[in-house]
């Protein structure tokens, strides 16, 4: 298995997105889940924000994948009491699906699709989540209509699945739609979490792969807990995904490869692993989103350390920071300095 068109070595060392901070706001706490693409000629970032009550979906923008702004809160907690209404945590939108191509949306009838999950409760994800699909024919990826009811449920699965269904990834091929997500088989800790696959001819209707999970823990090892956070492209004649494990102490990026989406390889090193004591990685590197842009190769995550007193936020009753890094196949440090940093005033460690 050759790994090197997928290596991002240099980590940029500072955030590039942080929590609010600000009380009220939907990412008071922290931010979480990066999905990057390319639309209307910009950069574009989906991450969910939690207040200490549940997750919401936003976009940033970008002009140089360094420097985001905030763009505006796409899918809301609405009240409804629907089964949706307490969480909404957008994961994907359906992508070009190649790993060196343009990271654009494409569309199907016509619209935009975004899939999510939910969990039913208020709180830190509570309960057994389910997944969600909405959709958008608003060029400014404002509006977004959700199906009223959900497309896959923890009750419907397998045994390996019966805890809850987490971050999906919505491909399309050859006029089939690829639904890759990651679930948990008990609510309760000491949980194990695995990737599996459900596939779909009209976005509605989904059957779960008879070979689900496509991609297990191990016995022991780095990733013996969780194999999580599927992020599933095309490179040339083989297809990649990008996910994490978890040993119930550290959560590092992973990379497996299949040939037909169904059956799946993995490398058995971490290629993005946690960072050093006080860096902004300490305890977590996971959640990847992947794109490549003039040659290089950039890969978002879900950074997390011990909170510090000057930290714009923080979750976890106040003991992380979590917060979306960067890394990539380049050096970026003369980015670094040429750029202002994050879309706050959090530096970060270097």
């Amino acid at each position: 298995m050759n790994i090197t068109p997928y290596l991002t070595p240099y980590k940029y060392g500072r955030p590039v997105l942080t929590g609010s901070g600000k009380p009220g706001s939907f990412d008071s706490s922290a931010v979480d889940c990066p999905f990057v693409f390319r639309h209307l000629d910009r950069f574009f970032m989906m991450y969910v924000g939690f207040d200490g009550v549940g997750y919401q979906t936003a976009l940033a923008t970008s002009g140089d994948l360094l420097n985001w702004e905030p763009y505006g809160v796409i899918l809301e907690r609405n009240g409804s009491g629907n089964w949706d209404s307490k969480n909404v945590a957008g994961t994907w939108m359906m992508r070009d699906n190649e790993l060196s191509g343009p990271a654009t949306l494409k569309k199907w009838d016509g619209k935009y699709w975004l899939v999510y999950h939910s969990y039913p409760e208020d709180g830190y994800e509570e309960g057994a989540a389910r997944i969600g699909i909405a959709w958008s024919e608003d060029e400014r990826l404002l509006e977004w209509h959700r199906l009223p009811e959900p497309i896959l449920t923890p009750e419907t699965g397998a045994d390996w699945e019966r805890g809850g269904l987490y971050k999906e990834c919505l491909v399309e091929h050859d006029g089939t739609f690829y639904l890759f997500y990651n679930a948990k088989n008990q609510n309760t800790p000491g949980w194990v979490e695995q990737t599996g696959v459900a596939t779909s001819n009209d976005l509605a209707n989904w059957t779960r792969h008879a070979g689900n999970p496509v991609l297990r823990v191990d016995e022991i090892g780095w990733k013996r807990g969780f194999v999580s956070d599927p992020c599933v492209l095309r490179n040339g004649g083989e297809w990649v995904m990008f996910f994490f494990g978890y040993d119930y102490r550290k959560a590092e990026e992973g990379v497996a490869v299949s040939a037909d989406l169904l059956r799946w390889e993995a490398h058995p090193d971490p290629i993005v692993p946690v960072g050093a004591a006080g860096e902004l990685d300490e305890t977590y590197a996971h959640k990847p989103s992947v794109v490549m842009h003039d040659g290089v190769l950039y890969h978002f995550y879900c950074a997390v350390r011990p909170s510090r007193e000057d930290d714009p936020a923080s979750s976890n009753n106040g003991r992380e920071f979590r917060t979306i890094a960067v890394a990539a196949s380049r050096d970026l440090s003369r980015e670094r300095s040429a750029s202002s940093g994050a879309s706050t005033n959090e530096e970060g460690p270097e």
